[in-house]
């Protein structure tokens, strides 16, 4: 543990083409008609996470279906690992056809004790460029937490009750399909999001975990359904609590001027998302 901060600073950097057929898949994933995507096309908040992606060969994957500790990201000593939220900044849009270079830097790595053991935040910082421009057309930072595996006797965080009475709402059933097809569009090996006998019976959870990736895409989903023309400026969420696979959820927004207030609850009615975007 105290060798993780050796980390920081550590960058790579990456290159792609926004291709239109990802993006197609992902608005046929969400449920919208059918678009075309043509060349310039604008991609909507947060599909870039279509891209770069993590291309690790078969015998570098790690027990739990991720990549083997080590390499870009701090080789941190806990087996479970999950996405605890993220910042954005949308300075300029990225449009399909685009040639995109994304730098990814590790800017703080923190070892805290929690409650059920020691915890591991990772925080990266990824800038994408296109088509050669000096400046970044999207600025984001990832916060990564590391846990201990889940033992008998864990008492979880108290729940959350979700605001009530939004003024946009969606209600949707994330079943097996919509996560296989996220995390085929990611190419997101996670066993946790496909692999019911490896999520119950290892990491001791009661079902398929949806990406908090994909809760993130719907709520921003659920902006640009009520807002068609809004422009987002920046946009952050924080994960709450885990949604499962198979139950009822729904993700609300409010708008207030610039700032749109969103959130996801569980078929329980507890927080499970928060996040606020706010629009130029």
């Amino acid at each position: 543990m105290d060798d993780l901060a050796a980390w920081i600073g550590r960058s790579e950097t990456l290159h792609d083409t926004l291709h239109a057929t990802p993006p197609r898949a992902l608005n046929a994933t969400l449920d919208h008609p059918a678009a075309d995507f043509a060349t310039g096309t604008p991609l909507p908040p947060l599909w870039h996470w279509l891209y770069f992606l993590p291309l690790h060969r078969q015998s570098e994957i790690g027990p739990d279906g991720h990549a083997k500790r080590g390499g870009f990201l701090p080789p941190v000593p806990l087996p479970r690992r999950m996405w605890a939220g993220s910042q954005f900044e949308f300075r300029a849009p990225l449009r399909v056809g685009d040639a995109v270079e994304r730098t990814s830097t590790i800017a703080d790595v923190t070892v805290k004790q929690g409650r059920t053991g020691p915890l591991v935040f990772v925080k990266v910082r990824h800038e994408i460029r296109c088509n050669g421009a000096a400046e970044a057309a999207l600025v984001e930072f990832h916060d990564i937490v590391y846990r201990e595996a889940k033992r008998p006797g864990d008492v979880e965080p108290p729940p959350q009750a979700a605001q009530p009475g939004a003024p946009w709402q969606r209600e949707l059933v994330p079943d097996d399909v919509l996560l296989f097809r996220y995390s085929a569009l990611t190419f997101n090996g996670h066993r946790i999001h496909y692999d019911r006998k490896y999520v119950t019976e290892v990491e001791g959870y009661p079902g398929l975990i949806v990406h908090g990736p994909l809760i993130a895409t719907l709520l921003m989903d659920l902006l640009r359904r009520e807002a068609p023309g809004a422009d987002v400026a920046a946009f952050r969420f924080k994960a709450v609590r885990p949604t499962f696979d198979g139950a009822p959820m729904r993700v609300n927004g409010a708008r207030e001027g610039q700032t749109v207030k969103l959130w996801a609850q569980d078929h329980e009615g507890w927080l499970t998302m928060d996040a606020v975007a706010t629009l130029r």
